[in-house]
């Protein structure tokens, strides 16, 4: 028998917002097997002296500009912007896709607040709950290298779990693959075998 372990090619990390916590956060994405992209409308935040690991950096908060940037299962997304009104709008339009994470920054007062707003937008609930807000594992982080730290530890843990659920899924499917069509009750279709091979006994 051949083990074969499935190549599963890095996912994208998208970071909105280039400041304090973005800066901290996209370092650590390329060590931990992220493709970091940049997403920050200022240059001065936005630029190559920031973010030299940085695989793209793209200067506009309008999803539609993402070009070529994939927005589904292969890419987790992080809004961690200097604007609640940008990280409002980023939400509205990250939530239409299924990303295979969404998280944003914010005190419980923003999120619930924004979280309303979305409510009052037709926003269904079950989509809102797969939003991670406020963002990253609860570790007493305080300090934007730290938030970053928490933030990351959130990531691979999503990850772990979406691989660990894709290797269920695939287990499963090969043992169905691989179950003889003889295993099932009553196969002899001759007459003459022993009535009682296919019982429970």
């Amino acid at each position: 028998e051949v083990l074969v372990e499935p190549m599963i090619p890095a996912p994208f990390l998208i970071v909105c917002g280039g400041g304090h916590i973005g800066r901290a956060l996209v370092p650590l994405a390329a060590p931990l097997g992220f493709v970091p992209i940049v997403v920050e409308d200022l240059e001065e935040l936005g630029n190559r002296e920031r973010f030299p690991g940085a695989a793209r950096i793209i200067d506009s908060f309008d999803v539609r500009d993402w070009k070529d940037v994939p927005l589904d299962g292969r890419s987790y997304a992080v809004i961690v912007t200097r604007d609640h009104q940008v990280d409002q709008r980023l939400l509205e339009s990250l939530l239409d896709h299924d990303l295979a994470y969404l998280g944003m920054i914010g005190s419980q007062r923003k999120v619930l607040t924004f979280r309303q707003r979305l409510i009052n937008k037709g926003f269904a609930e079950e989509r809102l709950a797969r939003v991670h807000a406020p963002i990253g594992l609860d570790i007493g982080a305080d300090t934007p290298e730290e938030i970053a730290l928490s933030i990351a530890a959130e990531l691979v843990r999503v990850r772990a779990a979406r691989r660990a659920a894709d290797f269920a899924e695939r287990g499963l499917m090969l043992a169905k693959e691989r179950r003889p069509a003889s295993c099932k009750l009553g196969a002899d279709t001759d007459g003459e075998g022993d009535p009682g091979a296919g019982s429970a006994g």
